[in-house]
């Protein structure tokens, strides 16, 4: 059907289920390959919803993600990394799935139908126009999502989406639209594949711009992480030994002493450099 989302297109393989363990793995390789091609399209939108999202965290807004399904799931993970990776407060970039968090780990049924469910949730948040809210939905259908974004505009919230099949509903609805056509999915209809890797994509290549641009990174380096395990420790440690040219033990001293690496070399730069 010519009318048929990209979504839930046919897929370009048949008799799945006849193929080798080899020829399986190689064609969803194939297939897979073609995701950053798809997303390469799309940087124009990308960078704008970049800025805007810089633009209102920088005056002291917040990012919020809503979704459902896998779409949902990305979405709260994305935001649950941002703490640890940036050292940020866990209300700086919110994910909220259709269902609650026992969604992420296992489907909620119709949660993701209703649509005036997400503005409940988004509301025990005080959402305001200070921030920015990004639907996420593969198909670009999802009532939840649908739901979320009007009422926001309601509020004069700016909203934006990451779809993957062009000129859905949620696209309609928000003020900037990131649509990445990857086509048909290896199993027909399986958006868990590359949509979902497509949106993993994007959602890295946001809040990693984002949070370089509030200043969370210095050079190359994420000088602002969390020291909340000993592999981070380690890291932080040969960061100050190749930053400072200083030794494994004073490097320890000094992370010990002023909790982040980011402390560290305000510290030690300022009385000995």
């Amino acid at each position: 059907m010519k009318n048929k989302p990209t979504t839930e297109q046919a897929s370009n393989y048949n008799n799945l289920e006849k193929m080798g363990t080899f020829e399986l793995l190689k064609n969803i390789n194939t297939e897979d390959k073609t995701v950053p091609n798809a997303i390469e399209k799309v940087i124009p939108s990308i960078e704008k919803l970049v800025d805007i999202i810089y633009a209102k965290m920088h005056e002291g807004g917040r990012l919020f993600y809503i979704g459902a399904g896998t779409s949902g799931r990305l979405g709260v993970l994305d935001a649950s990394e941002c703490p640890p990776t940036f050292g940020v407060p866990h209300n700086w970039v919110i994910g909220l799935i259709a269902g609650g968090d026992s969604a992420l780990r296992k489907a909620v049924e119709n949660a993701e139908d209703d649509p005036n469910l997400a503005w409940k949730n988004l509301s025990t948040f005080d959402i305001s126009d200070k921030d920015i809210l990004v639907g996420i939905a593969a198909s670009g259908t999802t009532p939840y999502v649908i739901g979320a974004l009007k009422e926001a505009k309601k509020h004069n919230i700016t909203t934006g989406c990451i779809v993957c099949n062009e000129n859905s509903p949620v696209s309609d609805v928000a003020d900037l639209s990131i649509e990445i056509i990857v086509g048909p999915e290896f199993i027909t209809g399986s958006t868990r594949m590359k949509a979902g890797t497509a949106q993993k994509l994007v959602l890295n290549m946001i809040t990693t711009s984002v949070m370089i641009k509030l200043g969370r990174v210095e050079d190359n380096k994420m000088v602002h992480m969390q020291l909340n395990n000993k592999k981070l420790v380690n890291r932080g440690v040969l960061m100050l030994m190749d930053e400072l040219h200083i030794d494994q033990d004073l490097a320890s001293e000094l992370l010990e002493k002023y909790k982040s690496v980011k402390n560290v070399l305000d510290n030690y730069k300022s009385k000995f450099l």
